[in-house]
């Protein structure tokens, strides 16, 4: 679901435990589920093209002294990028950790561009690249486009955002890169692997400073999931109180991060948010997305096809699991809605999605919410702007339903921020996963340091 922008300078200066056994009682008949836990560069792109410095700051190093991420004005600033399974944009955040909670200083949303957002959707989708359309031969031509594009937009992001915010690159200790996620395969036994593009040290020759980046793959290799990695983020951003919080991000696919008071974070996937409403409606209205849920809110939801979408084996796995939209996608729809999905007006088809992800959400927190039912919801992600769906939400959950605007942080800059706390813990040689979370063998450093 594309989100708000924030306006940009068009010129660049040179700066385990289970979950409770109580459930809520669920508005439908079905049974929720059981979960167990385990023990002078330059860059363009299509639209502009910014000047960067050619002075760098020195490389940065692991490092387990947590003063050595503080700059002499005692500020801890570091960037964090990321772009979600919507492929809508890149949001960026610029975040200083020297305070707790850590403080957002400036944010900046960089369109992809319309060739960058197709040659990404092909990848995520696996479509094939047509001759006549680029010079890429096959997918991995496609790919290597890609990864060098989506890097240089990175740059041209990071420019932007610095000038916005009148600070130096030199200032910045590092960008923590997610980059774009084109295949996530968790559950794929001993081949399992999950593939992210945007070519880090790409990033770091442009911008000059040292980027933290692929940090799912060691939580995976550590036999976790590599996903979700926010939780323990979230947990720094908001910090819960004696009732405990949810974070709930609603990107194209919903997660859920659950922060008890002196527990370690638990989380899982819930299953889809935007990813298929934004491609039934780019299919029936031929825009991005369904603005703040009207057309859904025209419709009635079908309960027959909802009950057959939710039989989907994932929503009665038991955690940690973790999805994307190479399972929730609209040949999955149609598979699954078959002769009643043809029958349904479009209208229709749309409301019942937006209800799949209520529904699927509230059923996969309801244990923590049935114990605590005063357990406030705050929500991140494109999906906290659907008025539709978060009205929904508040009705569903029983409890209060906010958004992290309200702690101090837009839902568009959420995510870019938790891997700017993952970059930190890089470079203080700290763990960046939560073995709670993501099933992993144990608290690891994630990712790779490609210094400036």
């Amino acid at each position: 679901m594309a989100r708000p922008s924030t306006p940009s300078r068009s010129t660049c200066r040179r700066p385990t435990p289970s979950p409770p056994s109580t459930a809520r009682t669920s508005s439908r008949a079905r049974a929720a589920p059981s979960r167990s836990w385990p023990a002078s560069r330059s860059t363009s792109t299509e639209s502009s093209r910014c000047t960067w410095p050619r002075t760098r700051p020195l490389a940065t190093h692991v490092t387990t002294d947590p003063n050595r991420n503080r700059s002499d004005d005692g500020s801890e600033l570091f960037i964090g990028a990321m772009t979600g399974t919507s492929i809508d944009a890149l949001d960026l955040c610029l975040c200083d950790f020297s305070a707790t909670p850590p403080r957002l200083i400036a944010h900046h949303q960089e369109p992809l561009g319309a060739t960058l957002t197709a040659q990404l959707t092909q990848l995520a989708r696996g479509e094939r690249q047509e001759p006549s359309e680029s010079p890429a031969v096959d997918a991995i031509d496609l790919f290597g486009m890609a990864d060098r594009r989506l890097a240089e937009t990175t740059a041209t992001g990071v420019a932007r955002l610095l000038d916005q915010a009148g600070v130096a690159a030199t200032s910045v200790r590092a960008i923590g890169s997610h980059g774009q996620t084109v295949r996530h395969r968790p559950d794929w036994r001993d081949q399992a692997f999950t593939l992210q593009l945007g070519d880090p040290s790409r990033i770091a020759e442009l911008t000059g400073i040292t980027v933290a980046a692929d940090f799912r793959r060691r939580d995976m290799a550590a036999g976790g999931q590599g996903a979700p990695l926010a939780p323990p983020a979230h947990a720094a951003l908001f910090p819960p109180g004696p009732e405990g919080r949810v974070v709930v991000n609603l990107g194209g696919i919903a997660n859920a991060s659950i922060l008890l008071p002196d527990q370690a974070p638990l989380g899982f996937d819930t299953g889809p948010a935007n990813t298929l409403m934004d491609a039934w409606h780019a299919l029936h209205r031929g825009s991005p997305f369904d603005h703040n849920g009207r057309w859904a809110a025209s419709g009635q939801v079908d309960e027959t096809l909802l009950e057959t979408l939710l039989a989907d084996p994932f929503f009665a796995a038991a955690a940690p699991k973790s999805t994307g939209p190479e399972h929730f996608h609209l040949d999955w729809l149609g598979a699954r809605g078959g002769e009643r999905l043809a029958a349904l007006p479009a209208g229709d088809v749309q409301a019942t999605l937006l209800e799949l992800t209520v529904e699927s959400l509230a059923e996969a927190i309801a244990p923590w919410l049935g114990e605590r039912p005063s357990m406030p919801v705050t929500l991140c992600g494109g999906g906290a702007y659907n008025q539709q769906l978060v009205a929904r939400l508040r009705e569903r959950l029983g409890t209060t339903v906010e958004s992290s605007a309200a702690l101090g942080i837009a839902p568009e800059c959420v995510e870019g921020a938790a891997f700017a706390w993952l970059a930190r813990q890089l470079l203080a040689g700290q763990p960046g996963n939560a073995p709670s979370v993501t099933g992993a063998d144990g608290p690891r450093i994630l990712g790779g340091i490609y210094p400036a």
